[in-house]
């Protein structure tokens, strides 16, 4: 063993126990689908300038999203009710009081300069001449009564607030605010001002004031001349905090106030809106599919699949306690992407054994160790710009998103990262120690690499002339595009509950109903979409989309049959949970992760490649959204998480065949594109079929076994990866073909002479670690 397969052991052996350690230690979130939670229902006041109506209420709900997001709290689902209600309800939650506080504070932030001392009723406005004046009369943090003037600032000009536990200056938990550059001007003159009166003075003082009431009020200090001001443009709130108490204050601050007050005016605890038998329908599917996946991989190659397999199961450990530990939510459709990502880890594996059978084809006498090293080699080049890629989008998820798209992208970062892990560590390590027993060296039949796959050897002998006329390709491909667009114009996109809204009916029952049952009664009737739960002592809670009074009726039949005299005691309109400014968020975030990799492909391959790769992906958009447009089946938020899935999968896909593409053409300057590209294709065909096969079992085993929660969860990623696997091939190398006729730019460098390549000889062809260098 050599002392690199001994590092990459020791780590893996490492981080799996730590892995184990959190698994088994902490207890995951579940979301509201797995678990239920906490239903907080808000009412909306008007205020003597601003109108509670169903605009102000859309823009609280927005502040209100990001506020849970701050807490921590993923995946929630926030709807208005009505005009004038908002209905929050928030999984897993540990302490549902503090959470319905924060939530409910109206959080409006103020500066004052501070007059003097105030009169003896404290938390009231002062009479004054002017009956539109804002001087208020507050207690200090002390009680004393203070009189402060108009405020100076709010906090609309705070930029940032930040909570930190101040230990040099002996103030404890304190909140830091950064202003804005207009804002902070305004700050350097309301403390210019307070420093012209003497040190001890209350008019030295500056007031915050947090929903009228005074949470600190500092002296300026006295180095601070008059009209100097501070000039930072930065201040800092002490006020005695806790740290909880500190977080808070900071997320509330920077969330924004509040347009509008709202008031709790009811709480209660919601059921899952998943029942035992569908979860445990999805556990068995998941098993099955995994297993599948598993078995597919150990037939293909052989001991080195067994291993993969092995550390894929390392990396569904791995993935889990990275769940665990960053607290994200779990819900059943994220699960699920969490077991399908088990599948379509093993792609790095495929990469690395296909390019380790090449070796052992191309130079039959040499060593399964250095066929194996090489293989890795050069398949490194694809694992990094295929995840890099990947990790582009979901960063930029989480940073321009909110809500369930800011919860996608942290759990594709850390499927990407964990998959690296696993298959150029866990897999590399157990291969590499594989391949130093002679046993497995000298019979190739049963390591897996030692002999060239069946496809491939197909492939070979057939030689097909894909792309003697590749427009035809393109034809097809438009063809399948204008079939789509015609399906979304005119059968329409059902969408669901989340994007359009829909009604919120609860009912009580004589006889108590168990909620599956009552699922099984309300789908019988017509409404399989429909999502039920119980809430409070019993009730059940039917939330579905358009419903008019005669479906509402037919509900109530439904579930009078099951719990005798049923008896409606909530009917609300709701509004779309996945609101117009997340809608636009999203579309934001997902259009600058596109731009962004377009440009990382076109630096890193060329920028025809670079479009050719977005144009395959939107492509597969486009025929997934019209798949479901036809079939009739609803657009949710299921779907979202899938479609977003695949444009990761599409993505993937293509840069796997330019990397080939690349590589063989610059080895080879002189040969037709064209015949490159066949080439290519042919080279990664196996790659790609072996990686498709493993995500389609567990795909398949999901959408026949694991009931209607997943089934069109299962079925947009089965379309997906079908018109991926078919894009990546007759749309993006077609395409990037016909670019490069009216393309200026040389063929890539050969190999280890490009931009970054080593100097020196002994650096550029670089020496099979095996290798002495005797020659004879």
């Amino acid at each position: 063993m050599t002392r690199a397969t001994a590092v990459r052991a020791v780590l893996a052996v490492a981080v799996l126990l730590a892995s184990v350690f959190i698994s088994l230690t902490m207890s995951p979130r579940l979301g509201l689908d797995l678990q239920g939670g906490t239903r907080i229902v808000l009412q909306a006041r008007d205020t003597a300038t601003v109108e509670a109506d169903r605009e102000t209420t859309d823009r609280t709900l927005e502040v209100l999203r990001q506020r849970i997001d701050s807490l921590g709290v993923s995946e929630p689902t926030l709807t208005r009710s009505g005009e004038d209600r908002i209905i929050v309800e928030l999984p897993d939650v540990q302490d549902p009081r503090q959470a319905a506080e924060v939530i409910g504070r109206t959080a409006q932030l103020t500066f004052h300069a501070v007059e003097g001392p105030g009169a003896d009723q404290p938390e009231e406005k002062t009479p004054d001449t002017d009956p539109d004046s804002d001087r208020l009369t507050l207690a200090d943090e002390q009680g004393r009564s203070l009189a402060l003037g108009e405020p100076r600032l709010s906090g609309a000009g705070v930029e940032d607030a930040k909570a930190a536990f101040d230990a040099q200056g002996g103030a404890g938990w304190t909140v830091s605010l950064e202003f804005r550059k207009g804002a902070g001007q305004d700050w350097k003159e309301l403390t210019g001002d307070a420093a012209c009166h003497p040190a001890g003075d209350d008019r030295r003082r500056v007031a915050i004031v947090l929903d009228e009431k005074v949470i600190s009020s500092p002296q300026v200090d006295p180095s601070v001349g008059c009209r100097a001001g501070l000039p930072s443009g930065a201040t800092q709130i002490t006020g005695s905090f806790s740290a909880d108490e500190a977080r808070d204050l900071a997320l509330l601050i920077k969330g924004g106030a509040l347009p509008v007050p709202v008031e709790i005016v009811e709480q209660r605890t919601v059921g899952p809106t998943l029942g035992a038998a569908a979860i445990d329908a999805s556990a068995r599917a998941a098993l099955i599919g995994a297993a599948a996946t598993a078995l597919f991989i150990t037939v293909v190659y052989r001991l080195f699949g067994a291993l993969a397999a092995v550390a894929l199961g390392a990396y569904g450990v791995i993935s889990y306690a990275a769940l665990v530990a960053l607290g994200v939510t779990l819900t059943l459709p994220g699960l699920a992407g969490f077991v399908l990502a088990i599948g379509m880890a093993v792609d790095a594996n495929v990469l690395v054994f296909e390019r380790a059978r090449e070796e052992c084809a191309d130079r039959p006498t040499r060593s399964l160790r250095s066929a194996l090293t090489t293989g890795f080699q050069k398949a490194w080049s694809a694992v990094a710009d295929s995840n890099a890629t990947t990790l582009i989008a979901a960063g930029l998820l989480f940073f321009l998103g909110s809500g369930p798209v800011k919860g996608f992208g942290v759990t594709l970062a850390i499927g990407v990262v964990a998959s690296m892990f696993s298959a150029l560590v866990i897999a590399r390590a157990l291969t590499e120690i594989a391949a130093n027993s002679r046993f497995v060296s000298d019979y190739r039949g049963v390591n897996g690499i030692g002999r060239p796959g069946a496809v491939r050897t197909w492939l070979v002998r057939k030689d097909p002339k894909l792309f003697r006329k590749s427009a035809r390709w393109l034809v097809v491909s438009a063809a399948l595009v204008v079939v789509a667009v015609a399906g979304i114009v005119v059968r329409g996109v059902d969408l669901g509950v989340e994007f359009t809204g829909g009604r919120l009916v609860e009912y009580s029952t004589s006889r108590p109903v168990d909620v599956e049952t009552a699922r099984d009664s309300i789908a019988a009737a017509g409404f399989g979409d429909a999502e039920v739960t119980t809430a409070g002592d019993g009730d059940l809670s039917v939330r579905t989309g358009k419903l008019d009074n005669d479906g509402e009726h037919a509900l109530r039949t439904a579930l009078a049959e099951e719990g005798g005299e049923t008896t409606k005691v909530r009917d609300e309109l709701i509004g779309p949970s996945l609101g117009d400014e997340l809608r636009r968020n999203a579309l934001i975030a997902l259009g600058v992760a596109v731009a962004v990799q377009l440009a990382y492909l076109a630096v890193r391959f060329r920028w025809t490649f670079a479009v050719a790769s977005v144009v395959a992906m939107v492509h597969d958009v486009i025929l997934v959204v019209g798949a479901f447009a036809w079939l009739g089946r609803p657009v949710d938020g299921i779907f979202l998480a899938a479609l977003l899935t695949v444009i990761g999968y599409s993505v993937n896909d293509s840069v796997v065949v330019f990397d080939r593409v690349r590589e063989l053409w610059g080895a080879n300057r002189r040969t037709p594109l064209d015949t490159i590209a066949r080439r290519a294709v042919l080279q990664t065909v196996p790659r790609t079929v072996n990686t498709g096969m493993g995500a389609l079992f567990i795909l398949a085993a999901l959408a026949v076994l694991g009931g209607d929660s997943l089934a069109d969860f299962a079925l947009a990623l089965l379309i997906g990866i079908v018109v991926g696997t078919w894009s990546s091939v007759f749309t993006a190398v077609p395409g990037a073909l016909a670019l490069e006729r009216s393309a200026k730019a040389p063929p890539p460098p050969a190999p280890g002479k490009g931009k970054g390549a080593p100097r020196g000889k002994a650096r550029a062809a670089r020496r099979d670690p095996l290798d002495n260098g005797a020659r004879v």
